[in-house]
């Protein structure tokens, strides 16, 4: 997914922070999808979609993990940093690098799409 995103960053003129956050939401998703969604390693796919428009770059990802919206239980204020808890975190950056987060459950899928700043 790495060289995927790279690929795509470089033609797109996206740029290198901004493409390491891709990278880390990415990975977010991916680990939470293993690890949440499918309790340990599996073979079960995953769809990524990335679209370059202006000022802003569309994420769409996908798995065929049971149905869970991340952002359902997401407060709109931050906890306090002696409330945190261990878990939940990548869930919280992924939406605070996004300007946007939707999820669905379509077709035997959860799809979660990002908007998030190109620059």
């Amino acid at each position: 997914m790495e060289a995927f995103l790279e690929a795509f960053c470089t033609e797109t003129g996206i740029p290198r922070t901004q493409s390491l956050r891709l990278n880390l939401v990415l990975e977010e998703l991916f680990t939470n999808t293993v690890g949440h969604g499918h309790r340990g390693d599996c073979d079960a796919p995953v769809w990524v979609t990335l679209e370059a428009l202006p000022g802003i770059v569309r994420v769409t990802y996908e798995d065929v993990a049971p149905p869970f919206n991340p952002y359902a239980r997401l407060h709109d204020q931050p906890p306090e940093p002696e409330k945190l808890q261990v878990g939940g975190l990548g869930v919280r950056l992924t939406s605070e690098f996004a300007a946007e987060r939707d999820y669905a459950y379509l077709f035997g899928r959860n799809r979660i799409q990002l908007a998030m700043n190109r620059a």
